[in-house]
């Protein structure tokens, strides 16, 4: 498919090139992208920063652990809500607008947790950082389909996915640098004029790519979708904080809701006007992708909320050295980002996605045999094998997922991948917590001290994960070496708009 770019001229882009045939001779990633990877670092980066500040809020606010968890929860609830609309959103504004609305949006909510005077204020500054941090992801990758051909989409889609694990897993580590320096504000206060540089460095060198399409939002739909994907979430997130009955009626609500979007969308897709395109799922390697997307984050986001626990509580770590421990991962899972890119431009994904679940499995058990003075060294090579077992298998996903389907579909197909990453991280999150809970009030019950009782309880949990990465390569084997639908080759549909 040659796709419209509304390009001004050669000497603006400088020496790159946003043209698909010449990103193929070249080998180059075309700017935009790098534009976008930049920023959406930024703005991922936020959504584990503040896990640090916890003990210091709690003391300013004068609040509860439980409280202060919300900084965390309220992010992936906002995240959740808006993901499944942004499907809509860019398809019918153009890629600067898009950004300058994302960068905007993201960039006022830091403002106001800088200055928040009370903890709700300080809410209200994460959801409107996560409101933009939400239209990012979805750009990037809906820009990277339109503008990279399948040929290179490995090779830069590594490069995108060494933004996208690297932050999160960065995120504690940065905070606890920061934090060494004085308040919490100095979190915001530090990301504040570095997106604010990002954001006009990036406006005045991006391009829009692609064209727009007009229609009117569906404004059912966008309440649907709010209130089931956000109560859905957290409905999941409440568990073992309520009792089972509340949140049971919680969860129950959510799925209902989110059935009943699922069927809106069905029907305003017979009239060409979703608000979130489900025909994404009759591509086959797109489900499965999408499946084996969701297994790996139920066990990714677990793995990374049980071990900084283990830790701090277990090993009487600082958030410093705990950030410092679990840093070397991330940075693995980050940096092999390109070189699983170019494995998968030569030889496809199932020889990197089966041995990466593989390997993820025999991590996850090896933590599950952890103990009260387990090494340190065997702990960070564990780690490490974890966030490079996921490397492996994130970037093809994006790639034969993505690649399977029609430039038409790109940008709804991006917003789920988003949704789906979103709660399948906090349903695997809730269900490892209740797990190790159970798992450590049965043994405190027995006569175990609270130390033993916690790690028996964390043994039971990264098990749990181990079981969910042996289904994981289970499901992995269906899993195409290429793309096989329309989206692989050229398609006389529009491209979509971002």
């Amino acid at each position: 498919m040659t796709v419209p770019l509304r390009v001004d001229d050669a000497a603006h882009r400088g020496d790159e090139t946003d043209l698909p045939g010449e990103i193929a001779a070249s080998e180059r990633t075309p700017l935009v992208i790098k534009l976008l990877v930049v920023a959406t670092f930024i703005v991922i980066l936020n959504e584990t920063i503040m896990i640090n500040a916890v003990p210091r809020l709690m003391m300013d606010f004068s609040i509860s652990p439980r409280a202060a968890q919300w900084l965390s929860t309220i992010f992936m609830l906002t995240m959740a809500a808006v993901i499944p609309l942004t499907g809509w959103f860019l398809q019918r504004v153009t890629t600067r607008t898009a950004y300058a609305v994302a960068m905007a949006t993201f960039c006022t909510g830091t403002v106001i947790g800088a200055v928040a005077p009370a903890f709700p204020v300080l809410l209200a500054g994460r959801v409107v950082q996560a409101a933009g941090t939400a239209v990012m992801m979805p750009l990037l990758m809906t820009t990277l389909m339109v503008v990279v051909p399948e040929s290179a989409r490995g090779r830069v889609m590594g490069t995108v996915t060494m933004a996208m694990s690297c932050a999160p897993a960065l995120g504690p580590a940065v905070s606890g640098v920061i934090l060494q320096l004085g308040s919490w504000r100095l979190i915001f206060v530090f990301i504040l004029p570095v997106a604010v540089l990002v954001a006009v460095a990036g406006l005045r060198r991006l391009e829009n790519v692609g064209e727009t399409v007009s229609g009117s939002v569906h404004w059912p739909s966008v309440l649907l979708a709010a209130l089931g994907f956000s109560g859905l979430l957290f409905g999941l997130s409440e568990i073992g904080a309520r009792d089972g009955v509340t949140v049971g009626l919680i969860i129950t609500g959510g799925g209902a809701l989110v059935a009943g979007f699922a069927a809106v969308q069905l029907r305003l897709a017979q009239r060409g006007r979703p608000l979130l395109d489900l025909r994404t799922l009759v591509h086959r390697s797109f489900r499965v992708s999408l499946l084996v997307m969701a297994a790996s984050n139920m066990a990714f986001f677990g793995a990374m909320f049980l071990l900084p626990l283990y830790l701090q509580d277990v090993r009487d770590l600082t958030e410093l050295q705990t950030g410092l421990l679990v840093m070397p991962g991330g940075l693995a899972m980050g940096l092999l980002g390109p070189a699983v890119g170019r494995v998968y431009d030569r030889f496809g994904a199932r020889l990197l996605v089966i041995p990466g679940c593989a390997v993820a499995m025999l991590s996850l058990g090896a933590l599950a045999t952890i103990g009260r003075d387990t090494p340190y060294p065997l702990l960070l090579v564990v780690h490490i094998l974890l966030m490079a077992s996921l490397a492996a298998v994130f970037t093809p996903l994006f790639s034969v997922g993505l690649g399977d389907l029609p430039a038409s579909l790109y940008s709804h197909g991006s917003s789920l991948f988003g949704t789906i990453m979103q709660v399948s991280g906090a349903m695997g999150t809730a269900l490892l917590v209740v797990i190790l809970e159970a798992r450590s009030t049965r043994l405190t019950d027995g006569g175990a001290s609270d130390v033993d009782a916690l790690v028996g309880g964390m043994r039971w949990a990264f098990a749990t994960a181990a079981l969910i990465a042996i289904a994981l390569t289970l499901i992995a084997l269906w899993i195409p070496n290429r793309p096989k639908g329309a989206g692989a080759h050229a398609s006389p549909e529009p491209a979509p708009a971002v």
